[in-house]
């Protein structure tokens, strides 16, 4: 794993005239994308209906978890149309793009998104919203039969309507054009399995009987053999999946079918800073990345049944874990990492920088971790 961090620098520097203003459609990643060693995959689903039990029979002895994983974003990562209330102090939400028109309204107890040129107009209602709107929403519908992915999303920081991230930001040439991005069946299959849990079904998708989010079983598989093993008194083998006992690498690849591995960025060729988005590329382009050290991986500083620690002082003791602090401190076999010249605390403000991507429509933190020059060029 050492090879990526060497690998990036060479390919960036190859590869970056072919990235320059490349345009990399919401879902060009596919189901394919599959590079851990692990029993269970999110995103193929190869279990039946029945083998999944839902979060609730989880909770009923994990209950440790039972206050705080249902509020997570991850667990709150779809939501059923009819179940959000985007137009709960405004009539409509309204954008024009060149000649196109779109709004979303209340019909009934449904919201409905339209877009039109000014003499014909396409509307469905929206089926799912993507996203717990901490930064945005973006929308699910069918149109002929086939899913689509909205070609503008909701932004809190505008509280408003703009283009979703990944689709183009030109006039559409047409009105199909200009109401989304008409998904393949690997786009939606990852899409819905990144979104919700047990919507893919023996390998297909079938979202009739979801649930939505990221629940117990998108993780760690379907529940049914481990309740009934946990019943049964067969605590030697409870038949479930464990991410946290991948390898680190493994582990940061496992997390990546959803937020983009290292492997899918290289393969789409987003040099950008858009790829601030994709967690698992940019840690895995660090210096200190690559010796398979549980203390730099995505569990050392993140626990998805809670929600992300806003705060930059607890991230301390995660850093310190590998590196040494204070003057005169040497690094060692158990702290291999160098003291910081300049302050000992709050590390993450300086060595993971937030970033704005061009619209300005969210920051990010960047998980590059490095020492950052001042006007340095983001290092794609």
């Amino acid at each position: 794993m050492r090879l990526r961090h060497a690998f990036v620098v060479g390919a960036l520097t190859v590869l970056a005239t072919l990235a320059a203003g490349l345009f990399v459609p919401a879902g060009v990643e596919s189901k394919e994308e599959t590079h851990y060693l692990a029993s269970w995959s999110p995103i193929e689903g190869l279990a039946a209906r029945n083998a999944y039990v839902g979060a609730a029979a989880c909770l009923q002895c994990h209950s440790n978890l039972a206050k705080t994983a249902p509020e997570t974003p991850m667990a709150q990562a779809a939501i059923l149309s009819g179940q959000f209330d985007l137009l709960h102090n405004q009539p409509e939400l309204t954008y024009q793009l060149g000649p196109f028109g779109y709004n979303i309204r209340r019909r009934g107890n449904q919201l409905v998104y339209s877009v039109s040129d000014g003499k014909d107009t396409l509307s469905e209602p929206i089926q799912y919203a993507f996203g717990f709107g901490l930064k945005g929403q973006t929308y699910v519908f069918t149109h002929d039969g086939v899913y689509y992915e909205s070609h503008l999303s909701y932004y809190v920081n505008t509280r408003g309507l703009d283009i979703t991230f990944g689709h183009p930001s030109q006039v559409p040439s047409s009105l199909d054009e200009a109401l989304g991005h008409r998904l393949s069946p690997g786009d939606a299959q990852l899409c819905f399995a990144c979104h919700t849990t047990a919507a893919v079904i023996e390998g297909r998708l079938d979202p009739r009987s979801l649930m939505p989010g990221v629940g117990c079983e998108s993780c760690h598989g379907p529940g049914a053999e481990h309740t009934a093993a946990v019943k049964a008194g067969k605590f030697d083998r409870p038949h479930i999946f464990n991410p946290g006992r991948l390898q680190p690498g493994d582990l940061v690849d496992f997390c990546g079918n959803c937020h983009r591995t290292w492997e899918q960025v290289i393969k789409m060729q987003i040099f950008s800073v858009r790829n601030v988005r994709f967690q698992p590329y940019r840690l895995s382009s660090s210096r200190c990345w690559g010796f398979d050290d549980a203390r730099i991986s995505c569990l050392a500083c993140h626990d998805p049944h809670q929600n992300l620690r806003p705060d930059a002082a607890f991230y301390d003791s995660k850093c310190l874990a590998c590196h040494v602090s204070g003057r005169g401190a040497r690094p060692g076999k158990t702290h291999p990492g160098a003291a910081c010249p300049v302050a000992s605390e709050n590390c993450v403000t300086c060595h993971m920088p937030k970033y704005t991507l061009p619209e300005g429509k969210s920051e990010f933190t960047d998980h590059f971790i490095r020492i950052v020059r001042k006007n340095a060029p983001y290092p794609g």
